[in-house]
């Protein structure tokens, strides 16, 4: 867990506005006693974790993949190779959804704007580190042509069916 008290504090602001302005059935069925909250949400999405990701085309159809994501302080950090087709999406329309899905243990439903992080970016060699920390060898190595994303939500809705069951960050002063 690498989110700051003030990154949950912000996250649960989100958790609740994205919930409150979502449609009736979506609260009929997110219900208080079926949400995490982000202290519970930053301890469990602690790792990688694989992620359906939806662009569109220029024509506005839609495309989802698969890919490893990883939520660091408050947002979703994913890689490709600048020659994919999510990449050349996302370059020219950043926005996009992305659903992590643990069985009907738990689900979580991002929407928002990627940011395109090639080697140019300041967030890319600490992109690079993160992960090759992670994975024990660079992205670099992966493809010829690594890029990052950073999905910076403007929508999240964490569900869960039994809540209770997920343990949380402690709260630090920090």
């Amino acid at each position: 867990m690498r989110e700051t008290s003030a990154e949950i504090g912000a996250l649960q602001v989100l958790l609740d506005r994205s919930v409150a302005g979502g449609s009736r059935q979506l609260r009929d069925i997110v219900t208080p006693h079926r949400r995490l909250n982000a202290r519970q949400l930053v301890v469990e999405l602690v790792g990688m974790k694989v992620l359906v990701v939806a662009t569109v085309t220029a024509a506005g159809e839609p495309r989802t993949s698969c890919l490893d994501g990883h939520f660091l302080n408050g947002q979703w950090l994913f890689s490709t190779d600048a020659s994919a087709i999510k990449a050349r999406h996302l370059k020219v329309r950043p926005a996009c959804s992305a659903t992590h899905v643990d069985g009907e243990r738990y689900a979580v439903f991002t929407h928002g704007h990627a940011d395109y992080i090639d080697a140019g970016h300041p967030a890319f060699a600490g992109s690079v580190d993160y992960f090759t920390e992670f994975y024990g060898s660079s992205p670099l190595e992966w493809g010829p042509h690594i890029v990052f994303f950073r999905l910076r939500p403007t929508w999240m809705v964490a569900y869960a069916a039994e809540p209770a069951s997920f343990p949380e960050a402690p709260v630090t002063a920090n």
